[in-house]
């Protein structure tokens, strides 16, 4: 089971206003529903209910405390995989316009029927980053969020696409992103992007993360995002 007093504590001292019990008893459901699918499919290696507290359901709301996510936005989890951090930020912020974005159709199908045992109003989107890039999502999100292991540049090229001038990319990270965002400079060149500030946290097990926010400040051109290979084999 998840750590109640540990989430009810977090929910109180940075989200006041929220309903806190509410929430906690979403994220109670959310569980349940992660391990009965884990048993079927690969959606985290993460079992211990204090774990899973702290490192899905605390972590996926540390963007909120960036301030940078309008409460009735346009919002796009890119690689959302078990819904983190897409399904608890738009638990906290019920008037999202959340886009859930996966590749893999078995994780969608997870996403479609937790959101709606939850009571979360989502779109869940069957496509890669690079493909829904190039659709009439491109430009239309006021925030783009991924929690990917791929480094800052790939993530660029992923997730700026998506996100409309002035809007913003929160690329969650851990404690080391100097050398990311070092060598993401060319690319954020390219992609019509800055970045904005690097939010640090520590999460009650005492783990550090980063959040780099990345302004969007110009149109992405047209050619970018390219096709998986390129990035791999050319990255920017």
């Amino acid at each position: 089971m998840i750590d109640r007093e540990l989430l009810t504590a977090f929910l109180e001292e940075h989200f006041p206003d929220a309903e806190g019990q509410r929430l906690v008893e979403g994220f109670v459901r959310y569980e349940e529903l992660l391990m009965e699918w884990n048993g079927k499919m690969n959606l985290t290696a993460i079992k211990d209910g204090r774990e899973i507290t702290v490192k899905h359901f605390i972590d996926s709301l540390t963007p909120a405390l960036t301030g940078r996510i309008p409460k009735n936005g346009t919002f796009v989890d890119v690689g959302s995989g078990a819904g983190f951090p897409g399904v608890p930020l738009t638990m906290l912020y019920p008037e999202l316009g959340t886009i859930l974005v996966d590749s893999l159709g078995k994780r969608v199908r997870f996403l479609q029927e937790l959101t709606v045992a939850l009571g979360v109003t989502a779109e869940c989107v069957h496509s890669r980053a690079e493909e829904l890039g190039q659709t009439s999502y491109r430009e239309q999100c006021d925030v783009v969020t991924a929690r990917a292991v791929a480094n800052l540049s790939v993530l660029c090229e992923y997730c700026l696409p998506l996100a409309k001038v002035g809007g913003v990319f929160l690329a969650m990270k851990g404690p080391e992103v100097e050398e990311e965002l070092d060598a993401a400079g060319n690319a954020l060149e390219l992609l019509g992007g800055k970045v904005g500030e690097v939010y640090p946290f520590t999460l009650p097990d005492g783990s550090r993360r980063n959040i780099i926010a990345i302004e969007k400040i110009a149109p992405t051109p047209k050619k970018y995002p390219r096709d998986a290979k390129k990035m791999k084999n050319n990255p920017l």
